[in-house]
């Protein structure tokens, strides 16, 4: 049905093209001697008007060997059979329009028919040239134009230069527009490129012929940028117009979505291609993308497995702007069905890693070495262990994450990073949630990236009844808990004393107490009360160890070497209770003892646990 189709749209475009032809053919009152065929197309025409202008008909003809009527192919012609048949009308000395949207066709056509001034003045050559210097290429939308029309037949407007002129003169007229614009402003001023208060009232440089220019090929489209930046168009500005050609040139990438969907091989490399070359015209400024963009180019760069160089590139772009990403930035999914995880965790963990080796030297990521570096500020590492944290959180509910890998990212936050060990809390408590066929060993690896000392008490009263943790990160939540309650009730000093070194440890992070030296009978009871839980520590411990004596002497009065029936049956003995889960017991009445204690001195109880994950 398709080969029908075209064979019957081939045969009207032969019928139109022979009744055009018949025009100011048949006109002439004398019969046809040479058939051209151009483009899947005949035309039956006369030698001597087109040898008469036309160089290469002249020398076809000349070597045919046929008198009467000869047939001459020109399957390579620019415009195929419209192109041949303005030049052919040319020859016979019609008129018809020369315009924007025939003017490339024409002069390349020329070229090929190599209709110059040697055969004929005032040839299709001169007359096309003309046009091309006093109208075409006088205005920016005029060489956009014929350099996309050029894309059909590319080598022959290269031969004549036409690409080269295109270009140049749009780089010509963009950087000399440029001059009234914001480009100007910063090169007046010798600020930077994001600094400049002059760019905040300027519209966009590139808001009026960007559209044109995201039309053309991408070879086409990096040879004028490059040609805009030798003129000395700023390379930050010409941002907007590469997240504009991105956003055109990649449409259709499912890059949001877990694994690949099917592409024509053609279309993929053709993807692949543009998106190495736009990477390659990045400007070099920091801060001049946007940290999602970055991270859309990144996503498409592993979708369509680019070059390795091509994705740390964007890697190393990400680091360098870290502190401005949000979480969605970094959820890049792991286009891959061999069980892996849901989200493409080395990525994130080579852009960290990055980040901290800028920090690490002091400097941010800049490709200018004559460029002043600046130093990650603090504020900026805060942002950046929350961002990391909440990512944790996030991942950690997949299943295919394994230990190693959530313990390697996690110590990849800083201390200085993490004021409080509350979100870390949080993404621990996921991960146990997802994961319960941990083993303890693996359950005490996944808390040791924990500070428990930095831990808030709302986040402490948690972690003190979560039975996903093991029991000594539950002994060491409540005994850093233990210590800070020791240092408030002692000479009722508030939270934040300099006198106490475990609250030193840990500045401005715990939450006020509404505990005051003038309310003094409160303070009193809560001595009290805190002297009784230790003598009821020291009742436990007295316990233990008579339990311990009582157990020793049954062993001695056993005859040595005898056999117990349960022991002959091959089970070993029923282990005895340590002395580490009595104690974790009794911190646990500790702390529910405390939270009532905190009850009575709290105006107002909280309303909600934002660390509760249960």
């Amino acid at each position: 049905m398709i080969m029908q189709q075209k064979v019957a749209e081939k045969k009207e475009r032969h019928s139109t093209a022979m009744q055009r032809t018949s025009e100011w053919i048949f006109s002439q009152e004398i019969s046809s001697d040479v058939t051209v065929i151009a483009g899947g197309t005949s035309f039956s025409l006369h030698k001597f008007p087109l040898v008469s202008k036309c160089g290469r008909l002249r020398k076809l003809v000349s070597e045919s060997t046929e008198a009467d009527v000869c047939v001459i192919e020109l399957p390579e012609i620019p415009g195929g059979d419209e192109g041949f048949e303005l030049a052919a009308k040319f020859c016979y000395g019609i008129n018809f329009e020369i315009g924007m949207e025939n003017i490339a066709m024409l002069r390349c056509a020329a070229e090929f028919l190599e209709m110059t001034e040697d055969y004929a003045i005032g040839n299709l050559v001169g007359r096309t040239e003309s046009y091309l210097n006093e109208v075409a290429l006088k205005n920016l939308t005029g060489a956009v134009s014929i350099l996309h029309s050029a894309e059909s037949f590319f080598q022959i407007a290269e031969k004549v230069k036409l690409v080269s002129r295109c270009i140049d003169m749009i780089a010509y007229i963009a950087c000399k527009d440029s001059q009234f614009s914001s480009s100007s402003g910063m090169a007046e001023s010798g600020g930077d490129s994001l600094n400049t208060p002059v760019v905040l009232h300027q519209k966009p440089i590139v808001d009026w012929w960007a559209e044109d220019l995201v039309m053309l090929r991408i070879d086409l489209f990096q040879r004028v940028l490059i040609a805009m930046i030798s003129r000395g168009f700023k390379q930050c500005t010409l941002a907007p117009l590469l997240m504009l050609y991105a956003q055109k040139s990649l449409r259709g990438l499912e890059t949001f979505g877990k694994g690949r969907k099917k592409m024509e091989p053609k279309d993929e490399h053709e993807k692949r291609v543009i998106l190495e070359s736009i990477v390659s015209l990045l400007p070099r400024e920091k801060n001049a993308m946007s940290v999602s963009f970055l991270s859309m180019l990144l996503r498409a760069a592993i979708y369509l497995e680019t070059t390795v160089a091509c994705r740390l590139d964007l890697e190393k772009r990400m680091a360098l702007q870290l502190g401005q990403a949000a979480l969605d930035d970094l959820l890049i999914p792991s286009y891959s069905f061999n069980g892996d995880t849901l989200f493409d965790v080395e990525t994130v963990q080579r852009i960290m890693t990055n980040y901290l080796q800028y920090d690490l030297e002091g400097k941010s990521f800049s490709f200018n070495p004559d460029a002043e570096f600046e130093s990650s500020l603090p504020s900026e590492m805060e942002r950046v262990g929350k961002l990391m944290e909440s990512y944790l959180a996030e991942i950690a509910s997949d299943r295919n994450l394994s230990v190693s890998k959530f313990i390697s990212l996690a110590e990849l936050i800083p201390e200085q990073a993490r004021i409080t060990e509350d979100g870390m809390y949080r993404a621990i408590d996921i991960y146990l949630k997802a994961h319960p066929a941990l083993s303890d060993t693996e359950r005490k690896k996944v808390c040791s990236v924990m500070d428990c000392q930095k831990l808030s008490r709302e986040a402490c009263a948690h972690a003190a009844q979560n039975d996903r943790l093991p029991v000594q990160t539950v002994v060491q939540v409540l005994y850093y808990e233990q210590q800070r309650l020791r240092d408030v009730m002692d000479g009722g000093r508030p939270i934040g004393s300099s006198d106490s070194p475990a609250l030193r440890s840990i500045p401005n992070q715990l939450p006020i107490i509404d505990i005051r030296p003038p309310v003094s009978d409160e303070v009193e009871s809560l001595k009290r009360e805190n002297q009784d839980l230790k003598l009821e520590l020291l009742k436990t411990k007295m316990k233990l160890k008579e339990m311990e004596k009582s157990t020793d002497r049954s062993a001695m009065s056993s005859p040595s070497g005898s056999i117990t029936p349960k022991q002959s049956a091959g089970k070993p003995p029923l282990p005895r209770k340590s002395l580490l889960s009595s104690v974790s017991k009794t911190f646990v009445k500790l702390i529910r003892a405390e939270g009532s204690l905190n009850s009575r001195t709290r105006n107002k109880p909280s309303k909600n646990r934002r660390h509760s994950i249960s």
